[in-house]
């Protein structure tokens, strides 16, 4: 059993003190050593800062803040250097823990990498027009740890694991990556290249921050721009880079007919959710 523990948290533009009191009340209650660091990395909402700040309050827990974005990958290796302990629990700001055993199951596993998921809440009238919950909505059954052990390098997600710091301090995540999206695949194959395991527990974050239709699209739109970037270093760990050559042609084919259109009714109106995932391939395929 893992005897002491680091949980970082890195935070952008979210307020996150309830997850922190959450965390911190299980750690109270179990046998082990630990802390909580968490880095503000350079939010432009300053009121998100101001009620964090009660955070340094609790024992054991430190809040950071950074200026400047350091970025998805910056910011977690920055959490890395300023913990103390061996092992190391990374959960996102904007995550909740609805398991009062979240901390405890992950202690009983000492492992090279361990990842819990997450899941969304149940149905809920005031997001059924939001397309970020129907994605997630629809994926739902992609998420147990079963589904994830088939393919547990490319099913795995920064934003609940637990990891050994010495891992993480001789294999950091890459900071080339300074847009959004695909830091964390791209770590996954690292891994699997450097001969270390990630093994896929169900225990799960809830992720209750949807933002609107457009501002998803552009963080998709952004994360596609990325892959593209990236695409060479990603081959075989993205499903889309995997279509054959027909679809990428027929994408880029589709989309100045199609893209503007649907990328409107998409934002606008409530859309299947396939049609996002044609969206996606179409607006791919047409990235010089």
């Amino acid at each position: 059993m893992i005897q002491a523990l680091s949980v970082l948290i890195p935070t952008y533009n979210c307020i996150c003190k309830e997850l922190v009191h959450s965390l911190h009340q299980q750690l109270c209650g179990l046998p082990i050593t630990f802390e909580i660091v968490v880095v503000d990395d350079g939010s432009t909402d300053k009121s998100c800062i101001q009620q964090n700040q009660n955070i340094t309050e609790l024992p054991h827990c430190t809040y950071l803040i950074e200026e400047k974005n350091r970025g998805r990958a910056g910011v977690r290796n920055y959490l890395v250097r300023q913990a103390q302990y061996d092992y190391l629990l990374f959960v996102d700001g904007d995550m909740s823990v609805r398991n009062d055993s979240f901390i405890a199951q992950y202690l009983e596993n000492e492992t090279d990498v361990c990842y819990g998921g997450y899941v969304i809440p149940e149905e809920k009238e005031s997001l059924q027009n939001n397309l970020r919950y129907r994605y997630e909505k629809n994926n739902t059954l992609q998420r147990n740890a079963q589904q994830r052990n088939k393919q547990p390098f490319m099913d795995f997600h920064t934003s609940n694991f637990l990891v050994k710091r010495s891992i993480m301090l001789s294999l950091p995540l890459d900071e080339r990556f300074t847009t959004y999206g695909y830091e964390d695949v791209l770590w996954g194959k690292t891994l699997r290249e450097h001969g270390y395991t990630i093994t896929h527990i169900d225990n799960p974050v809830s992720f209750e921050d949807f933002e609107d239709n457009e501002h998803f699209v552009l963080k998709t739109e952004e994360s596609l721009h990325t892959l593209h970037q990236f695409q060479s270093e990603l081959k075989e760990y993205s499903r889309l880079l995997s279509l054959p050559r027909t679809f990428q042609v027929l994408g880029k084919t589709l989309y100045p007919i199609f893209g503007k259109t649907l990328r409107k009714q998409l934002i606008h109106n409530k859309m299947p959710v396939f049609l996002f995932t044609i969206y996606k391939l179409m607006y791919f395929a047409q990235i010089k």
